[in-house]
């Protein structure tokens, strides 16, 4: 007898999620920074003529421009209370290092050193430097010039003009009307460019090619050593405060293109509706998202990185009603602009280290502190960081401690011994806006 085969029919129930083109377009947009998504949307637009982009015209600085040229006449109101980074100071003293200097040369290098601030300027003047070490000013400055030579360019400068000027220079392009542009740079700030052509006898064009090469330097070329310091770039976000002397946060419009929809009939308007819904509903959520960051973290612009609170991305995500995988693509690659530098975003999220406890960011700023204040002939060791954050109400494993300072980049004790460093004093900022060792 044959054995009978009897088909049998089941029925199940599956969840899966599809990822069509439509899901994968979004999930790009939102970890998408200005650059990506300009990309993004010169791709559709190329494929699609119903999508209309328009480039913003470049009719103003650049945000990260405006405080430098804000201030272009003096020194930063921030310079003098401010010590520079431990990050910095370790790169310039490995740099002086590398010049092989003689010992009275030597000694005027590390007093220099001692008076940049977190820009990378010099706030000291260099008669007092000559003073300080016993030796005449052009000897001083001689040094001075020197170390205006080191990497990257725009260290040492004692103004806007000058830093710019050493980072034209390296580049081969200090040509005379670059020289005059630089020359004028109270009217650049003033928008002035008709007047300063004239005043140079240059042609506009000329001077609006060298205001274009201009905007690619960094005014601020020691800030790139701070903590959750974003890359020379336009930022994605820019914060200043309002007139009501609250904070108040906007999209970098400089940095992104306008899209709209081509007006008529024809093909591929319902697509371009479509990827004009998704980017507004991107910016509207970035900004959502910026404002709750700050609302929780109201001490972060006055203080500094430094001063983080405990916060995670799963709390700000519950407090958006989304998910927290929509705030970790978000924040992907995002950066703000602030009076006190560009962050990443990211930057800003940091758990406490224990119940109640103080945000790793808060106890690592600590850390860099300490080091910055340590006795170069005697640097702390990981168990005399450990004692001396736990006398400042801050008790941690030695374990934790070396952890952080691998975090940091920070150099163990018998690497730090003998490298010089400015101490630091009454009102400095924080360890998180100075930088870290090792960067």
């Amino acid at each position: 007898m044959s054995e009978q085969r009897r088909s049998r029919v089941t029925i199940q129930q599956v969840q899966r999620l599809s990822l069509n083109l439509s899901l994968t377009a979004s999930i790009r947009v939102l970890r998408a920074d200005a650059e990506g998504l300009t990309a993004f949307l010169e791709e559709q637009a190329a494929e699609n003529p119903a999508l209309v982009l328009t480039r913003p015209v470049q009719t103003e600085w650049l945000p990260r421009w405006s405080d430098a040229l804000s201030r272009q006449a003096t020194l930063p109101d921030w310079a003098e209370p401010a010590a520079a980074a431990p990050g910095l100071l370790v790169h310039v003293a490995e740099e002086i290092r590398a010049l092989d200097l003689s010992p009275t040369d030597q000694r005027i290098a590390e007093a220099l050193m001692e008076g940049l601030d977190p820009s990378g300027w010099l706030v000291t003047s260099v008669e007092e430097v000559a003073f300080d070490t016993g030796v005449s000013v052009p000897m001083a400055t001689r040094v001075l010039l020197r170390l205006q030579r080191m990497d990257p360019p725009g260290l040492f400068a004692r103004d806007l003009a000058e830093c710019l000027r050493l980072q034209a220079d390296e580049a081969g392009e200090l040509d005379p009307p670059m020289a005059g542009v630089l020359a004028c740079l109270p009217l650049i700030a003033a928008r002035q460019y008709d007047r300063v052509a004239r005043q140079i006898g240059a042609t506009e064009a000329e001077v609006e090619l060298r205001l274009a090469r201009l905007r690619r330097y960094d005014p601020k070329p020691g800030a790139r050593f701070a903590q959750g310091a974003a890359p020379v770039a336009e930022p994605d976000l820019v914060v200043q405060r309002g007139a009501d002397g609250g904070w108040e946060v906007a999209l970098n419009r400089s940095s992104l293109p306008t899209v709209s929809v081509a007006s008529g009939r024809g093909a591929g308007r319902a697509e371009a509706r479509g990827i004009l819904r998704m980017i507004q509903g991107r910016n509207s959520l970035l900004l959502d998202l910026a404002r709750e960051m700050l609302r929780r973290q109201p001490a972060v612009l006055e203080a500094g990185l430094g001063a983080l609170s405990p916060m995670t991305m799963t709390d700000v995500a519950q407090s958006l009603g989304v998910h927290q995988t929509t705030v970790s693509r978000l924040v992907a690659g995002t950066s703000m602009d602030t009076p006190r530098g560009t962050w990443w975003l990211r930057a800003l999220f940091s758990a406490a280290v224990r119940e109640d406890g103080p945000s790793g960011a808060a106890l690592r700023d600590r850390l860099a502190r300490l080091v910055a204040e340590e006795d170069p002939a005697r640097p702390l060791t990981d168990e005399a960081l450990a004692t001396a954050l736990a006398l400042g109400g801050e008790p941690v494993a030695r374990r934790t401690v070396a952890k952080y300072r691998a975090m940091l980049g920070i150099p163990p004790a018998h690497r730090r011994r003998g490298v010089p460093r400015r101490k630091a004093t009454g009102g400095v900022a924080s360890g998180a806006d100075r930088g870290y060792w090792g960067r």
